[in-house]
């Protein structure tokens, strides 16, 4: 039986953000930044992909040269935009037997100035889904449907996802933006 790809909100999840952003803040301690847990997984109650979102947000007078430095020390390697300005990925080179937590907790780093558009984007979406019980769902047993429609394989659904969930992302975006004004 395949492993299902969306699975049940699991209360692991905050701990698991918490154990990567204490060896991140360590890391990264002499510069100003702040660390996000952003994504379904950041989303109480909301099913998804069991990998840990995360942004680095470095603040005016940090340079993404700085904090590129510091996670190449911790075994990461910085994998460009992919297409989207201002944020850049970084993913592990190879497991080390020095960083555990790392490598055994699958997880996803960007690196985001604090004015990044993009940023901004996952933090009003996470907050909305964080308040709205009704989106949080809607979005949910969307999720759950394109998973089904892509046989529970992740690089189908990823693409699956982008085209049929985008609408609604964008307009939960605009919602959360109206309530803030």
């Amino acid at each position: 039986m395949k492993i299902k790809l969306i699975q049940k909100h699991n209360s692991n999840w905050s701990i698991d953000f918490e154990k990567i952003k204490s060896i991140l803040i360590t890391s990264l301690d002499a510069l100003e930044i702040r660390i996000e847990h952003v994504g379904s997984t950041s989303v109480l109650g909301l099913a998804a992909k069991p990998i840990i979102d995360i942004d680095i947000v470095y603040l005016p007078g940090v340079s993404f040269f700085e904090v590129k430095t510091v996670l190449e020390s911790l075994n990461y390697f910085h994998n460009g935009d992919q297409g989207i300005p201002n944020r850049e990925v970084f993913k592990r080179v190879e497991e080390d037997p020095r960083d555990g937590v790392l490598d055994e907790i699958d997880h996803h780093l960007y690196v985001c100035p604090a004015d990044s558009i993009e940023l901004g984007r996952h933090l009003l979406f996470r907050n909305h889904l964080r308040k709205n019980e009704v989106a949080r769902a809607q979005y949910q047993k969307l999720k759950m449907e394109i998973a089904e429609e892509a046989n529970q394989d992740r690089k189908k659904y990823a693409a699956i996802k982008e085209v049929k969930l985008r609408a609604f992302i964008e307009k939960k975006i605009e919602e959360e933006k109206l309530s803030l004004e």
